[in-house]
C-alpha cells in the first residue's frame, strides 16, 4: 500500500518538469467519475487524496504502467497490473483519440479538457472501457471534467 508520506511529498512539490507525477491514461476517465468507491478502503483514500493533488495544478507524466494511483491498488503485485493487458489497452486508446504520447508531459488541466473534449463527451469511454468492472459508477452520473 502507498506510504502516506509519498503522497504529501507531491502535494508540497511544485510539479515541476522532472517532478511530474505518472500517470496511466485511462485513469483520467476514472478519476472524471471517482465518487469514493474502489478495491479497498486504502486504495480508496489513496486516489481520493491523489485526485486533490491533481486538482492542486500539479503537471503529470502519462505513464502505460503502474502509476502512483497504482501504487495502492491490491491488483499491483510487484509493479505489474494483474488485469494487464485490458488496461494497456485502456491507456493506448485514450493516447490515440487524445493525440497524447506515453512520457508527455503536461498540465493535469490540459489533459482532462483533452479527454473530456475526445472522449467522455462523444460517448467514447464506454468503447475504451464499457468492459470495466467499475462500469456502472461511470454511467450513472457526469464527468467531473464536464
Amino acid at each position: 500500500m502507498q506510504d502516506k508520506s509519498m503522497a504529501s511529498a507531491y502535494a508540497s512539490d511544485e510539479g515541476t518538469e522532472d517532478n511530474a507525477i505518472p500517470l496511466r491514461p485511462h485513469h483520467g476517465m476514472c478519476l472524471a467519475y471517482f465518487k469514493g468507491e474502489g478495491y479497498s478502503n486504502g486504495f480508496t483514500a489513496h486516489m481520493a487524496e491523489m485526485l486533490e493533488i491533481f486538482l492542486s495544478g500539479r503537471k503529470i507524466r502519462l505513464h502505460v504502467d503502474t502509476d502512483e494511483i497504482c501504487s495502492a491498488c491490491p491488483n499491483n503485485c510487484g509493479g505489474h497490473c494483474t488485469p494487464g493487458g485490458k488496461v494497456v489497452e485502456y491507456d493506448q486508446a485514450v493516447l490515440d483519440r487524445c493525440g497524447f504520447e506515453a512520457g508527455q508531459v503536461l498540465e493535469f488541466k490540459e489533459f482532462t479538457h483533452q479527454v473530456q473534449k475526445k472522449i467522455l463527451a462523444t460517448d467514447g469511454r464506454k468503447e475504451i472501457c464499457g468492459n470495466c468492472q467499475w462500469n456502472s459508477i461511470c454511467e450513472e452520473q457526469k464527468s467531473r471534467w464536464a
